[in-house]
């Protein structure tokens, strides 16, 4: 189904070539004077520049050019040269009505779908989710439910960072505590057991402690090196403490994910990448990219239209430790084993974009990733404080995840409970709900790339541009249509007759724009703009109609047909963005 902007430049474009100008002048955009016209298209302009004609003569020979079109009530050429249009009720309302009948409310989706893998997790084991984990996790939901939406097949990885050191600072500071345990004793031959020797909250506190003391301890961080060389060689013992350390930190990681309603298709890790890496060195030093620096292996990437250095990818070290970099060409190679995606999506911190140019360069010479793959990476900004810092507790750390819904959670809580709208059952259930819209629409309703700052209050607010101001409105229409009673006919939708009415069909119109300009930018916040101006446009229309009080039954089956439809849209976007709407609130 073809966009109604889309339809509209078509036959501008038309009858611009009618009139003798270029036919690419025809563009047509919603007016910025909604008080004049509902869209506009200033081709005139650029048109008489080249014809040496008044930019107004050539407007009117095109309004002439579309004088009695149905599509439109109104075709106006003004000074000194602009084109108003207003659209027709009756075509607005044709255009509405096969809208809430077609399979994405109309929305083209991808002719030739793709596989697209999303790389959006990156927690480590063995450490508890944080603040600085959110944006990659809410954002990259997102990107993945939106890119399924157009029709591909949407890969979302955690990628956890389950190997090197940290997992020896872990083991060698269990064998410090619990030197009898048998997973030390090289010796043993026995079954280990099957519960771990640690629970979550101990695990939790190991890594910490383990990592402060191999600041200050050279002991401890030389025997930590030894046992990460022990664990990666297969040693029985450590690879059945690292199985145990896995199982107890993914049942944690799930649990929280699944409190954010952020879900994995894949959930590997560097361990995953590792048996690839010799075998990818190799190809590589056969290849003859990599060179030696400083006792270093490294591959140039340095391009001739650079405009500043960059430094050359580093694969291993001179005591022949292998980098971040290295794990993630070896990702790459797995992944374009086991999926051949038409792309990868990375999602982390802006700060990492040296990082990820250096890989793709790397991926693409040694022809791991073909020029026909495409690699991004989408670097956010972060979450801060009303300081303008990153995020911290009270305390000055930094803040669980965990704590951060709870504390929002709790938020709302408060304020349902002291509204007493919501049933005692569902107050648990209703805050949730809200919470995560608050978080989540707090977030994702900023670009991507920039820092934002994290404000309670504002984001759980039921007016304005918040998560529960949306929800509060599709609540509003639930409750319509619940006391409406009978079954919804989407095609009972009438002509518009007021302003309001007009003004809501006209941005349900946006939908497929909205979420198009979300899934080719990687921008979530484009829905989020979209679904505001929406839910902004159905409270009006709801203000200013009698709709259940209508006596007219056919006026009134087309309003409930509207606000149905409304429903609809706004429901799907907001699942989109991750998050769902209560039955009261």
């Amino acid at each position: 189904m073809e966009k109604f902007i889309d339809l509209i430049s078509r036959r501008v474009s038309d009858a611009f070539a009618a009139a003798g100008l270029p036919a690419d002048l025809g563009k047509v955009t919603v007016s910025n004077r909604p008080d004049l016209c509902e869209y506009q298209c200033n081709g005139a302009m650029p048109a008489a520049k080249q014809a040496h004609r008044p930019p107004l003569e050539l407007a009117e020979a095109v309004a002439a050019q579309l004088r009695g079109e149905a599509m439109f009530a109104r075709v106006e050429a003004v000074r000194p040269g602009f084109l108003n249009f207003t659209a027709d009720p009756a075509y607005l309302r044709d255009y509405v009505a096969r809208m809430a009948v077609e399979p994405a409310y109309g929305l083209e989706r991808e002719a030739s779908p793709k596989t697209v893998v999303v790389d959006y997790g990156g927690p480590n084991v063995a450490k508890p989710l944080h603040v600085g984990h959110l944006r990659s996790a809410i954002i990259g939901e997102s990107v993945k439910r939106i890119g399924r939406y157009f029709g591909n097949k949407v890969i979302g990885d955690i990628h956890m960072g389950d190997w090197g050191l940290q997992m020896g600072l872990i083991i060698e500071e269990l064998h410090e505590r619990r030197p009898e345990l048998p997973y030390f004793d090289l010796d043993f031959t026995g079954d280990y057991p099957a519960e771990a020797p640690f629970t979550i909250s101990e695990l939790e506190e190991i890594y910490p402690t383990a990592s402060a003391k191999s600041k200050v301890d050279e002991d401890f961080a030389r025997r930590a090196h030894d046992a990460t060389y022990l664990l990666q060689t297969g040693v029985r013992g450590y690879k059945a403490l690292w199985d145990h350390i896995m199982r107890i930190s993914t049942e944690d990681l799930r649990k929280n994910y699944d409190k954010l309603d952020v879900h994995f298709d894949v959930w590997l890790g560097e361990s995953d990448a590792q048996p690839y890496i010799p075998p990818m060195l190799e190809r590589m030093k056969a290849q003859g990219i990599v060179t030696e620096s400083e006792g270093a292996l490294v591959v140039d990437v340095q391009q001739p239209t650079d405009t500043k250095e960059v430094p050359p990818c580093i694969l291993v070290k001179s005591d022949g430790a292998t980098l971040y970099a290295t794990t993630d060409l070896a990702t790459l190679v797995q992944r374009m084993e086991d999926f051949k995606p038409d792309k990868v999506l990375y999602l982390t911190d802006k700060r990492q974009a040296l990082h990820f140019e250096q890989v793709f360069r790397t991926a693409r010479k040694s022809g791991i990733v073909p020029e026909t793959v495409e690699l991004q990476h989408l670097g956010f900004g972060t979450m801060n404080g009303k300081d303008g810092k990153p995020f911290k507790t009270r305390e000055g750390g930094v803040m669980r995840l965990e704590r951060l819904i709870g504390e929002i959670t709790d938020y709302v809580r408060q304020k349902i409970t002291e509204n007493q709208v919501v049933d005692q059952t569902a107050v648990e259930e209703t805050a949730r709900l809200i919470a995560m819209a608050a978080l989540k629409y707090g977030d994702l309703s900023n670009q991507p790339t920039k820092d934002y700052v994290f404000d309670l209050e504002r984001f759980a607010a039921f007016e304005g541009n918040t998560g529960p101001y949306i929800l509060y409105t599709i609540v509003r229409i639930k409750s319509i249509l619940n006391k409406y009673g009978a079954a919804v006919d989407a095609q009972a939708v009438l002509p518009p007759e007021t302003k309001e009415a007009k003004d809501l069909m006209l941005v349900l119109t946006r939908f497929a724009d909205g979420l198009q300009a979300a899934y080719q930018d990687n921008a979530p916040n484009a829905i989020c703009a979209y679904i505001y101006e929406l839910a902004g446009a159905a409270n009006k229309f709801y203000h200013e109609t009698r709709i259940l009080a209508e006596p007219d039954q056919a006026k009134q089956a087309g309003y409930v047909a509207l606000m149905d439809l409304t429903r609809r849209v706004l429901e799907t976007s907001i699942d989109l963005l991750g998050f769902a709407a209560p039955e009261r609130m």
